[in-house]
């Protein structure tokens, strides 16, 4: 039985798939008002991640990484399906928790990006996932369709989460960073004094999953294994690092679209290379690649707090505790926030802004002209 907070204190659900789109994370959540200082800020009650069925995700995958939509009726019908499935994640959280629908105020629907183009002319985000479909099937108030208003005010819809981060995970005692290491990396650096700043820093599991699957039929390279069965070829890491992206200032933001395999292998020191030393040399890139941007724009950190699929790599967390020698670098757990679905639970604190009528990005963030109320609001 679950230890729900008062009536209330309303509750909410976050839905997040992201880059790796290795499945629909669902987080049942409550915000309580008037914790210590040093407590959690956010209760998270029940939590649960939701398969793709195998096509779709492929289907999904494919998109993400450019390829052609083919038509109209393809979008509506992915459009359609996705919504479908994250209205069945939101449903199984529920039969999990033991909760009913009508004690939910709201759910925040990320939805699932297919194309993310912050530099285009006219820049624009698109992330499906019908949310009116999640809102007939679940019977609770949706608020999806959270980027596109931070990029019409000329920002680049991303990353949303230092906002969150901040929030939760903020102190006054020290500089310290958020490193989400999903399909893509990005770091939220909330200094003791200043502004909070947030960006994607390039790869991270989303170019080490598809390797390992194409090359062990695994999804995951499990504690960096087979990475750690190759060796770095500083060659191929060279070439890779010298993609003009990774020099590029805040704002930035990037996905598949942009680090795919058919880039990570035009590299000419990839031609003949053994499996299991692109890999190990895939994760150097993601190590390198954060810590360089987290000592060229918050050198003073003394903690890294990581969350996302990633922090379960053993040997990517090794890897960049050396590489960050004198920062303590650990998971978001420590401070009481599941790494696994705490973009999850990020999705839930924005939709409780939306539906407060408050702002949820960082303009310094993300870019744009100022603070904006994100999302359309899907009635029950």
């Amino acid at each position: 039985m679950l230890d729900l907070p008062g009536p209330d204190t309303p509750l909410y659900i976050g839905l997040m798939s992201g880059t790796s789109a290795d499945g629909i994370d669902a987080a049942l959540v409550a915000f309580p008002e008037g914790d210590a200082d040093d407590a959690p800020r956010c209760r998270l009650l029940a939590a649960h991640t939701h398969p793709w069925e195998p096509s779709l995700r492929e289907e999904l995958v494919a998109l993400g990484q450019g390829r052609a939509l083919g038509s109209l009726d393809v979008l509506g019908r992915l459009d359609a399906l996705v919504g479908q499935a994250f209205a069945a994640a939101a449903n199984q959280l529920l039969a999990i928790a033991g909760v009913p629908a009508t004690r939910v105020g709201a759910i925040g629907s990320h939805g699932q990006t297919v194309r993310h183009r912050p530099l285009a002319e006219p820049a624009f985000t698109l992330q499906i996932g019908d949310a009116n479909r999640i809102a007939e099937a679940t019977g609770i108030t949706t608020v999806a369709d959270f980027r596109r208003r931070d990029v019409a005010a000329g920002g680049h819809g991303a990353p949303l989460m230092p906002a969150f981060h901040l929030a939760m995970l903020g102190s006054a005692g020290e500089d310290r960073a958020v490193l989400n290491l999903g399909g893509i990396g990005n770091l939220t650096l909330i200094p003791r004094e200043g502004i909070v700043r947030g960006f994607d820093t390039g790869p991270a599991n989303a170019l080490m999953d598809s390797w390992c699957q194409l090359h062990t039929g695994q999804p995951f390279d499990a504690d960096g294994a087979f990475a750690a069965s190759g060796r770095v070829l500083p060659a191929l890491l060279a070439q890779w690092q010298a993609e003009p992206w990774f020099d590029l200032p805040p704002p930035k933001s990037t996905g598949r679209e942009q680090f795919h395999l058919d880039w990570a292998l035009a590299a000419p020191a990839a031609a003949g290379a053994a499996p299991a030393d692109i890999q190990a040399t895939l994760l150097a890139l993601t190590v390198a690649t954060v810590s360089e941007a987290l000592l060229r724009h918050l050198p003073d950190a003394r903690r890294v707090l990581v969350c996302g699929g990633g922090v379960r790599n053993r040997l990517l967390m090794e890897r960049l505790a050396t590489r960050l020698a004198g920062i303590d670098v650990v998971s978001s757990q420590a401070h009481g926030l599941d790494p696994d679905y705490l973009e999850a639970m990020g999705f839930a604190w924005l939709a409780s802004r939306t539906m407060a009528g408050r702002s949820g990005n960082l303009p310094a963030v993300t870019g744009a002209r100022g603070h904006r109320i994100l999302g359309a609001i899907h009635p029950a």
